[in-house]
């Protein structure tokens, strides 16, 4: 039933044909449970493993390597290899796929566990009245129209519609499904508000949620998936991962790169068609195999393998930073994404606020020597623990504030005219509340004031276990008086009354709203002598100034205090009794804002990341901690800024787009209102960064492009977030964008350093095929330059130190190509040199070398040629491993001066040294002793086609190596100097092509 919140009971029991005295009967039962099915989340299907691991490999690059391998291996068993040779350099490709294809899994199972912990929120059992008889039974049992009885501490097992009360009021905490920070009162009444969102819907019990205070019965209404928790199972299941910014660019690089690889691999074919017959081949065939094998061999250095697993270790690097921080990441890309993002929408309750009530400001009567003089106290503390002090309306601390007359009837009120717990928990390590977090907030009080008689009381009370001080004060209290009756609060009086004695002397403690309890007083409590004076129209005029002030500006939950001397032996109390009373204090409570999120929210302004705080109170109260945070520091006035969630659904389309650009605070907010922000915001091209920690927090986490879930939030709200804040604290966010701007750079820096690499690797097989003279690197060795001594020195990129200007810069779009025009331009210079000296080398040998057998540059031409003439030389000498060698030793050492160019971007080697990364300079020293260890270990030497170098072929080496830094130290000079730098322009415009990221 849709809108059992807006029918009067008998509507609703009429339409369910139920007597509500004797419930449903076994055949409506039946045919109620056909009708609406079952009252369980329904189990849906989860994604076969085998479709998981399949997915990895939907990816152009993966293919094309897989591709490779394939062909490499077929060739090898035709040119008929066998043994080790044959599989080394399939297997090798085939592992690194395999590893990141594990990652790729165990990330996309952790994401169906949300759906899972869903039902941990179900109720187990439930109070049913069926067939004249109530009993217990399992909760998936219910059907709509079941008549329900709920009482304190009872979870609602399904949607209801209440009937009747059986106490005199029913208190719920729907904190998880609408994050509102106080209970809310529920009513038998119809509701009449249009487009009414669960806030509005006092009359329904949700499922989940909690009875905290007063029996009811209620008629079921809503079962399993037809429940507000299954509307939120529902939402997450439509909500699909969305694909992180560096994801995009890296999918968009690899399908522009197959499509070079692809046509560099066909000109090389085509260009060597002319040699298919060469002699040395064996004829037509075989020579366009050996051809398509160049052609494979181009693909894989084309191809930068490592890169994947390179930016893994980049982001798990960051995220092992992050922990350090308190932020948890749970899906690694999100790192990344972190460095993007533009706007924060940020729950209030718990994440700005402590989600703790605490009060804040006190207001007595000093005195009425002088005309009436009422004294204003704050209270320090914004959490649950029994810490913070008292201080005057001049900001000095109170000493021993029981000596204070009002403040220790306070105490003694908050006390004894209290129905809640407060304990300490020694695992999570901090103070937990059982009951309504208002009168908790009393009781932390009466622990701050502390007690009479003790000179020494503050420093006493700290040397007690936190177990012995969570209550100590409270329960000196209750020692002392003896709690004789109790008048419930009720919604009609607005009050709640306890009659205590002690010694042979009765007195009533009062507590309720202040509207209520003023006009039932006649006398007051003066501070400063403990005398009781007649409540005048002056001294009340007084304090109902101080309470509009309050509970107005101030947006204070105010209460008052007031007690009475009651005849001696009374055991009960009536409603009759609470006249005449003696007001003690004004006490005014707020769930705090946190102390460190005003300089997060400046932080988040000078970065250029817009804050919309989002929250289910109402909207007064909500802009007054917007304006305690800094939120809106920066506006006059709120209009056009704040907006309830009814008020931005009225818009019309343009306004709401224009509303989305300005917003800063969206109230009164359901989980659908939440989903439907994240989307707009995204249409618009915003990178939407979203905290929550309730139930209801789960399907806008699911979709953001980063869900933000609190620590101490809900197992759903975690499973559904891509990072945690262990300390629930919104300042974490920020140091958390910080890392991942710095992660990105890095990885920016390491692509371009790989992407430099794989071009003087495609230059030196182009040019070595177009040149006519042998192969300068077998694929093997590629895939060890490739994986190996690309690898170590990537990775150690990602340490480069964090810009101190990170978080002073603009967030940067988007569509932002990772390599731009100018620079792609000078990573093909550096490129292009490393392929010719990768080829000079292997010249150099033929021609130059003392060791090699110095034959003209001509007959290096016509190697092919060689079987079927007269030569001064043996034609073995081409198959002499010396040559590949010194190509491939040059191609390492001349990336490792690279690696140090990568240092920085524009910067010289002699403003940023290469000992400020250390882990740089220690990864290319591994690297070289590992290239060492394969050309002097023998088994190593014969398995990637080497052989030892001597010292004069090393030199060499290093002089072809070197001049890498002296042409990048120039071109980082024109970067610097944008008055030298010429314009140079592709037609594209840059490597990665831009288009719209996002699908309208």
């Amino acid at each position: 039933m849709e809108d059992a919140f807006a029918r009067s009971v008998s509507e609703v029991l009429e339409f369910f044909a139920v007597d509500p005295s004797k419930g449903l009967t076994d055949s409506q039962v039946a045919e109620h449970a056909r009708l609406y099915g079952r009252n369980v989340l329904p189990q849906e299907q989860s994604t076969p493993f085998w479709r998981l691991v399949l997915k990895q490999f939907d990816d152009l690059l993966v293919k094309i390597l897989i591709a490779s391998a394939a062909v490499s291996f077929l060739l090898a068993l035709m040119n008929g290899e066998t043994g080790l040779s044959a599989f080394v350099e399939p297997s090798v490709i085939l592992m690194i796929l395999a590893a990141n294809a594990a990652v790729g899994v165990i990330t996309e199972t952790n994401a169906e566990k949300a759906l899972e912990e869903l039902r941990a929120y179900q109720a187990d059992v439930a109070t049913v009245l069926r067939n004249g008889c109530f009993s217990i039974l399992p909760a998936t049992d219910l059907v709509p129209g079941d008549i329900v009885e709920v009482c304190v501490g009872c979870k609602i097992p399904a949607d209801m519609r209440m009937i009747k009360m059986l106490s005199d009021h029913l208190r719920v905490d729907q904190a998880i499904l609408t994050g509102e920070s106080c209970s809310v009162e529920k009513e038998l009444d119809s509701t009449i508000a249009t487009n009414a969102v669960y806030q509005d819907k006092t009359n329904i019990l949700f499922s989940g949620t909690v009875v905290v205070a007063g029996r009811a019965k209620a008629v079921v209404v809503g079962v399993g998936s037809n429940t507000a928790m299954g509307s939120i199972r529902d939402s997450m299941l439509r909500t699909e991962d969305e694909v992180t910014p560096l994801k995009k660019k890296l999918d968009e690089f690899g399908t522009f790169l197959a499509k070079v690889i692809a046509g560099i691999c066909l000109l090389v074919w085509i260009v060597n068609i002319g040699h298919f017959r060469d002699p040395a081949h064996g004829g037509l065939l075989r020579g366009a195999i050996h051809y398509f094998k160049i052609a494979v061999a181009l693909a894989v250095a084309a191809i930068p393998e490592g890169l994947p697993a390179v930016v893994t270790t980049c982001l798990a690097l960051g995220t092992k930073r992050m922990a350090r921080l308190n932020a948890i990441v749970r899906s690694l890309p999100s790192v990344e994404t972190l460095g993007c993002t533009t706007v924060i929408c940020s729950d209030k309750t718990g994440t700005l606020t402590t989600n703790m009530m605490s009060v804040s400001k006190i207001c007595v009567l000093q005195s009425v020597n002088h005309g009436p003089i009422a004294a204003q106290y704050s209270v320090s503390g914004t959490t649950y623990a029994p810490e913070g002090f008292i201080f005057d309306s001049n900001g000095i601390q109170l000493e021993i504030p029981a000596q204070y007359h009002c403040l220790l009837h306070i105490a003694m009120c908050s006390a004894l005219c209290n129905e809640s717990v407060i304990q300490y928990n020694p695992e999570k390590r901090n103070y937990e509340k059982i009951g309504e977090s208002t009168e908790v907030a009393l009781r932390v009080l009466a622990e701050k004031i502390g007690l009479p008689g003790f000179d020494s009381m503050p420093s006493a009370l700290n040397m007690l276990s936190k177990h012995e001080r969570a209550s100590y004060c409270n329960r000196y209290w209750e020692n002392q008086f003896k709690k004789i009756s109790v008048l419930e609060f009720s919604r009609d009086r607005k009050m709640m009354s306890a009659l205590c004695s002690r010694k042979q002397m009765d007195i009533m403690l009062t507590k309720g709203a202040p509207e209520s309890i003023l006009p039932r007083c006649t006398t007051i409590l003066c501070n400063d002598d403990g005398s009781t004076v007649p409540l005048t129209a002056a001294i009340r005029a007084e304090l109902e100034s101080r309470f509009h002030s309050f509970a107005g500006k101030e947006t204070l939950r105010c209460l008052a205090l007031a007690w009475k001397k009651m005849p001696t032996g009374q055991q009960a109390l009536s409603f009759h009794d609470e006249k005449e009373l003696t007001f003690i204090g004004l006490v005014g409570m707020l769930d705090p804002p946190r102390e460190e999120v005003r300089n997060a929210i400046a932080s988040c302004m000078t970065a250029g990341i817009r804050v919309i705080v989002v929250t289910g109170d109402n909207k007064t109260t909500a802009e007054s901690v917007c304006q305690k945070i800094g939120a809106f520091n920066h506006l006059e006035d709120f209009a056009g800024h704040s907006y309830t969630a009814s008020e931005f659904e009225q818009l019309p389309a343009l306004q709401k787009t224009m509303a989305l650009q300005r917003m800063s605070l969206f109230t009164r907010v359901e989980p659908s209102h939440k989903r439907i922000l994240v989307e707009a915001l995204q249409h618009q091209n915003e990178v939407v960064a979203m905290t929550g920690d309730g139930v209801n927090d789960a399907p806008a986490l699911k979709k953001a492009d980063i869900g933000i879930a609190m620590g101490s939030g809900t197992a759903v709200a975690k499973s559904a977030s891509d990072m945690v804040l262990a300390d629930d604290n919104f300042a974490t966010i920020i140091a958390a964008v910080a890392e991942g701007r710095a992660i990105y750079n890095n990885t920016k820096q390491f692509i371009r350093y790989m992407i430099s690499s794989n071009i003087g690797e495609v230059v030196c097989i182009f040019f070595a095929a177009v040149l006519g003279i042998p192969d300068t690197l077998m694929p093997v060795q590629l895939l060890w330059v490739n994986l190996v001594t690309d690898g170590l020195p990537a990775t150690a990129i990602g340490f480069n130190k964090q810009d101190s200007d990170v978080m002073k810069a603009k967030p940067r779009k988007v569509n932002e190509a990772v390599v731009s025009g100018w620079l792609f331009f000078r990573y093909l210079v550096i490129g292009a040199y490393v392929g010719l000296a990768t080829i000079a080398g292997f010249i150099w040998w033929f021609v130059y070398s003392d060791s090699g057998p110095k034959i003209p540059y001509s007959e290096l031409m016509n190697f092919d040629s060689c079987s079927t003439r007269e030569t001064a030389y043996p034609c073995s000498i081409f198959g002499d491993r010396h040559p590949s060698t010194v190509s491939m030793t040059v191609l390492v050492v001349v990336e490792m001066f690279n690696a140090l160019n990568n240092l920085s971007e524009n910067q010289s080697l002699l403003v940023i040294p290469p000992w400020s990364n250390l882990w740089l300079v220690a990864s290319i020293v591994l690297t070289i002793l590992l290239h060492m260890l394969i050309l002097y270990v023998q088994p190593l030497a014969v398995l990637f086609s080497v052989t030892p170098l001597s010292w004069s072929e090393w030199t060499v080496v290093l002089y072809l190596s070197f001049p890498v830094i002296i042409i990048d130290e120039i071109l980082k000079f024109f970067s610097r100097n944008s008055g030298l730098r010429f314009t140079f322009r592709f037609r594209r415009g840059d490597l990665l092509p831009k288009k719209e990221l996002r699908d309208k």
